[in-house]
């Protein structure tokens, strides 16, 4: 009986440490995150790095599993940057950090989140390109990075995201031509206006998809 016990006390305690190894992991790539922005209004101040996981935090939801699966920090006065850990959190599937003060440049980290359903980043800071690495994201439905400061062509690699249903890239300093095949065929072009050098639809074989980029 004495051996049983210890061996049931054995797998319970790698459990616990494979719960809290996991849970840290996520709670350390969104301490991350919060060190990097500024909070003024201090909507961040229940984030905890001393918890085991963050599914007690404010603004993020878990799912039974204690995995992370949304962060909602939209409207919240938060400027600064973000950061590449937060393509560790491999279980998101809603990133919403709209109508913020955030800038810098998007990891291309983001793609590594392969549940991620919605990317919402509009009416923010945000300044070099869009990483074709989203094009990885093969459960995205909403992308919405409009109101930025994005530059570049639109990745192409995106085109081959059949989830995908709302693209907006509006007010931004895009170049080349609007994709019109695969998940943007029915993208209507004002998600795409106000963007300078941005061309298009594309004429499929006439035009390099870059073209204005120079």
């Amino acid at each position: 009986m004495a051996v049983i016990d210890l061996l049931v006390l054995v797998a319970l305690t790698v459990f616990s440490s494979s719960l809290q190894a996991r849970g840290n992991s996520e709670g350390d790539a969104l301490s991350a995150l919060r060190r990097s922005l500024t909070d003024p209004d201090t909507v961040l101040q229940s984030w905890d790095p001393n918890l085991v996981n963050p599914c007690t935090w404010f603004h993020v939801t878990c799912n039974a599993e204690n995995r992370v699966t949304r962060v909602d920090l939209g409207n919240s006065n938060l400027s600064g940057h973000l950061v590449p850990e937060l393509g560790k959190l491999e279980h998101l599937q809603y990133l919403e950090l709209y109508k913020n003060n955030i800038q810098g440049s998007i990891p291309a980290e983001l793609g590594n989140l392969k549940r991620l359903i919605s990317l919402d980043l509009y009416s923010n800071n945000f300044s070099g390109t869009i990483p074709p690495s989203l094009g990885k994201l093969k459960s995205l439905v909403f992308l919405r990075l409009n109101d930025n400061k994005l530059n570049g062509p639109i990745p192409r690699a995106l085109s081959s995201v059949s989830t995908l249903k709302v693209v907006d890239v509006s007010n931004n300093n895009l170049c080349g031509t609007i994709p019109i095949t695969g998940s943007f065929e029915h993208i209507p072009l004002s998600n795409f206006e106000n963007n300078p050098r941005l061309e298009g639809p594309e004429l499929q074989g006439l035009a390099s998809y870059d073209t204005n980029c120079a």
